[in-house]
């Protein structure tokens, strides 16, 4: 099956040459989003870690939607934070807040150096589509 590479129209403008989201097999891959608060790469940011967190997973809600899908069918997520001891408990707080707590996606939280256009935080996720959790290999896979 070949792979779909997806612009969402709404989700902001890509900062480096990549598509907001690649699928493969029911697998959607979302690039990691900033907080940009329009579709423009040169809108200033939300300040703040909780507004930023709050707005980096609009986006991706945004490329979710796009795709067809919601954040009841991310499966893994990866938060990347400039300022990690300081804004860690802060992000978490509005994290929290996105997901049912019986049915969070699995998730890895990285202190980085430093991340695109002076963000304070980005977000990738990994989401399967539905009806391919019970799809049987074919006999030729």
């Amino acid at each position: 099956m070949p792979l779909k590479h997806h612009i969402i129209p709404g989700a902001p403008d890509p900062v480096a040459p990549f598509s907001h989201a690649v699928e493969a097999d029911g697998w959607v891959h979302l690039t990691g989003q900033m907080p940009f608060s329009g579709t423009s790469i040169n809108e200033p940011y939300p300040q703040g870690i909780a507004a930023q967190t709050l707005q980096v997973m609009h986006n991706l809600k945004t490329v979710l939607s796009g795709v067809g899908l919601g954040l009841a069918d991310v499966v893994q997520v990866r938060v990347y934070l400039l300022h990690f001891e300081r804004d860690y408990d802060a992000m978490n707080a509005v994290y929290a807040t996105c997901f049912e707590p019986a049915k969070r996606p699995a998730r890895t939280c990285i202190g980085v150096s430093g991340l695109a256009k002076g963000a304070l935080i980005e977000i990738d996720m990994v989401a399967r589509r539905p009806n391919q959790a019970n799809v049987q290999p074919s006999k030729h896979s």
